[in-house]
């Protein structure tokens, strides 16, 4: 069984899922479409694509397209969702889910009434910390988790400029102050990917920039936000806390290691830094960096590589760590010489979403678990504006069934 695929956004980082959507033996065929037409044909071009559309609009239309995979700017999620949804087609969304609570619970509402497939795609499910993290709990080494740590730390310097310049245009300084909280999933969905709990409150600070080069300044911002750094804490369902740092002004090699994670448990800790990673308990401390290092699949002067752009090649030779080993045997074998990213998610994330599709049950980041990935950053910037006030955060409730259960049937009316 297979399905058609459209990419919407056809940017930077959208052409590496559409290398991986197109070798997927689970998907047919693979359009594109773009605001800027040129990106799109470029995008078919350069990947021997199925073809354009001269618009959203006209790719929603089209009986031709089963499923649309979402890579726009990131406050334009959450209504192509809804509008995806509502025109009959499966999504797979790039972070965030959404940028207000109205719009994730029309995306819930929306999946409910459709039946259809919803998925985010939350690197962090896959990082190799949040996997060896999962493991650990599962096998109950942590006793009871009562404080966890989640980092995304980004510095402007290092890439961001040029993405939302990229992205943005001539006006890219108004979108490139985008709040860091309303960007959450990186940090939190590592944390939560791990420990299956949820966030119930939170007390944010938010640090006013003060480089003074037009970004980050209220002035200018289309979001009305100066906070380039960001720390929120957490209250979790259960008891315990989990605190959380969106850091873009920050003294630290992203290019290294974006996300890290911490987790303190009765029984047991982990902990990591950039390079190294420790597993602790009252027995001592275990180096465990070598299980979770990736571990790259090719040298890059491969001469497999010979015909890969250059934009795409060091992703090809990103690999997985050893914590996925247990995970890797399910992708298809075109994958074995395909890109991958984001310390070696790409490829699960992409495979998660057509078994989804195609055997008709429901994926790990669903719109429920996005919702709880998503929605704790956009109250923790509202609790940063009022000077750290604590603020409630509603939740979504757990999905109607368990992870790769099929989904309930809906009676669709024509």
């Amino acid at each position: 069984m297979t399905f058609t695929l459209g990419m919407v956004g056809a940017g930077q980082f959208a052409s590496h899922f559409a290398t991986l959507f197109d070798k997927h033996p689970g998907i047919s065929a693979v359009y594109a479409t773009d605001v800027l037409p040129e990106r799109a044909q470029q995008l078919v071009d350069e990947l021997d694509l199925a073809g354009t559309f001269a618009s959203f609009d006209d790719m929603l239309a089209s009986p031709d397209v089963d499923a649309v995979a979402i890579f726009t700017q990131r406050w334009t999620h959450g209504p192509l969702v809804l509008q995806a949804l509502q025109a009959g087609k499966h999504v797979y969304s790039a972070v965030p889910m959404a940028t207000a609570q109205t719009e994730i619970e029309s995306i819930i509402q929306a999946v409910q009434q459709t039946g259809l497939t919803y998925m985010m795609g939350e690197t962090s499910q896959y990082n190799p910390a949040t996997v060896f993290a999962r493991k650990k709990y599962d096998d109950g080494a942590f006793g009871r988790v009562f404080y966890a740590e989640g980092d995304y730390v980004h510095d402007m310097d290092l890439g961001f400029y040029d993405a939302y310049k990229y992205s943005g245009g001539d006006d890219w300084k108004a979108t490139a102050s985008y709040p860091p909280m309303w960007y959450p999933t990186h940090a939190i969905g590592g944390v939560l990917g791990a420990v299956p709990r949820h966030a119930t409150s939170v007390s944010c600070i938010g640090v006013h920039d003060d480089r003074g080069d037009g970004v980050f300044d209220t002035q200018v911002s289309m979001f009305d936000n100066d906070f380039s750094n960001m720390t929120a804490l957490f209250e979790l369902d259960g008891g315990g806390s989990m605190r959380i740092n969106e850091f873009r002004r920050v003294g630290f090699p992203s290019y290294i290691r974006e996300s890290r994670f911490r987790w303190f448990g009765t029984d047991g800790s982990f902990e990591q830094l950039v390079t190294n990673s420790v597993w602790q308990d009252r027995d001592g401390v275990t180096d465990v960096s070598d299980q979770i290092a990736n571990r790259p699949t090719m040298d890059e002067d491969d001469p497999r590589l010979a015909d890969v752009s250059p934009a795409l090649r060091s992703s090809f030779v990103s690999g997985h760590a050893p914590v996925h080993d247990d995970l890797t045997g399910r992708l298809p074998a075109e994958f074995d010489f395909a890109p991958n990213g984001h310390e070696g998610s790409h490829q699960l994330l992409v495979d998660d979403f057509v078994t989804a599709v195609n055997d008709r049950v429901l994926p790990p980041v669903n719109a429920w678990q996005a919702a709880r990935y998503t929605l704790p950053g956009l109250v923790a910037f509202e609790s940063a504006k009022r000077n750290g006030e604590r603020l409630t955060i509603p939740d979504q409730g757990d999905a109607p069934v368990a992870v790769g259960e099929r989904l309930p049937a809906v009676d669709r009316v024509s």
